[in-house]
């Protein structure tokens, strides 16, 4: 008896971890992800209404609030002393060194980390997994210096780390690299970890929170849309060449995103058939035993009813 007590406790202690990671797990992934598949804070800012307003309002009315710099990060994948840009970036950086000949051009690299921001560098070592990204450029960008601080949104979802711009010292970036010292977590996926150590959620999280904390007379910032479904609004200064550090759970959530409804619901469908089988195993395995307990087999002498 002691040992068929100890067994169904720790049979209904198995089907209980079973029941709270089944739920949990999914719950959690779902508070993180559903703050990024809300309407993003700051203005909405097209990329033709930005060249509009450059052609259309008199530059005394305005201010430029962006110095004429084009910052661009390299970093190899397999080898971070390595800086030879290969062709594909390489043709992407010089369509903005062209387009923009009298601005100043850097390339910023592991280098630039340990010389100006030395205290940064062990965490920039320590990232799970370093990246590249270089995006080009198609017209030139000085309508975007008149914006104190922007980033992209593609629209599905999570805000862009791609292109960034902001006038020198601004209070948001300086915000950001103090979050980036915050403690991460390894997630064993390259697309989740990126996403949320340095990546575009870890962003989202950084502007939400940015702005939930200004006050009713603080401005907030502003988002310039690089959406690329059908009926998105042109894109007049950027081209893109990047995800080089896509890997194969990378497509996977590029379909969950472009999918969502479907995929929820076959999540939950899936859930439910699990934990109904958890439920209803043991309750079957008690009635086939109470049925051999209850039927007993008789035995019939075949010479004594002949």
């Amino acid at each position: 008896m002691a040992i068929r007590t100890r067994r169904t406790v720790s049979r209904r202690l198995l089907t209980f971890s079973a029941f709270s990671v089944l739920i949990v797990l999914p719950l959690y992934f779902l508070l993180r992800a559903q703050r990024f598949f809300v309407q993003h804070a700051g203005n909405t800012v097209a990329q033709d209404q930005i060249a509009f307003a450059y052609t259309n309002i008199h530059f005394e009315t305005r201010t430029r609030y962006i110095p004429r710099i084009i910052h661009q990060i390299f970093h190899t994948r397999h080898d971070s002393q390595n800086e030879t840009v290969p062709a594909i970036w390489d043709r992407a950086r010089h369509s903005c060194i062209t387009l923009h000949q009298d601005w100043e051009y850097k390339v910023k690299s592991r280098d630039f980390i340990e010389k100006n921001y030395p205290w940064f560098l062990t965490k920039y070592d320590g990232f799970t997994f370093p990246v590249q990204r270089i995006d080009g450029c198609r017209a030139n960008l000085e309508p975007l210096l008149y914006y104190p601080a922007w980033l992209t949104d593609g629209g599905r979802g999570s805000l862009s780390n791609n292109i960034l711009g902001a006038k020198p010292n601004h209070p948001f970036w300086v915000f950001v690299t103090e979050s980036l010292l915050r403690p991460s977590w390894n997630y064993h996926l390259p697309y989740f970890t990126i996403s949320f150590e340095t990546g575009q959620w870890f962003l989202t999280d950084v502007w939400r929170r940015y702005h939930g904390g200004l006050s009713n007379t603080e401005p907030v910032l502003d988002r310039v849309m690089m959406g690329s479904r059908p009926g998105s609004a042109p894109w007049i200064f950027f081209m893109r060449a990047g995800g080089s550090w896509w890997s194969l759970d990378s497509a996977w959530f590029l379909w969950i995103g472009a999918h969502l409804f479907a995929f929820s619901f076959g999540v939950v469908v899936f859930l439910g058939v699990i934990l109904a089988r958890l439920y209803r195993g043991p309750r079957l395995a008690r009635v086939v035993v109470a049925c051999r307990m209850t039927y007993q087999r008789i035995y019939i002498d075949k010479d004594a009813v002949g």
